[in-house]
């Protein structure tokens, strides 16, 4: 796995980490997003990429800096 891929994971494990941590299910979370739940099986998974907004708007559905989410 390169670099740019092995962020990707991180990220997405970390998004998985964070969303049980505070007790939301893939369905919840993806409510309160208005997105798919398998998009966002997808983006935990580092099956798909996440957009910018989508980071922002993770973050703050999770109460967690968008830092926090990236800091690899």
């Amino acid at each position: 796995m390169d670099n740019q891929a092995t962020k990707i994971y991180s990220l997405g494990r970390k998004i998985f980490k964070v969303r049980r941590e505070r007790g939301y299910t893939q369905d919840k979370l993806a409510e309160i997003l208005d997105i798919s739940r398998e998009h966002l099986a997808k983006i935990e998974t580092a099956k798909r990429t996440v957009s910018l907004d989508l980071l922002i708007n993770i973050a703050d559905a999770l109460n967690i800096k968008v830092r926090d989410l990236i800091d690899f």
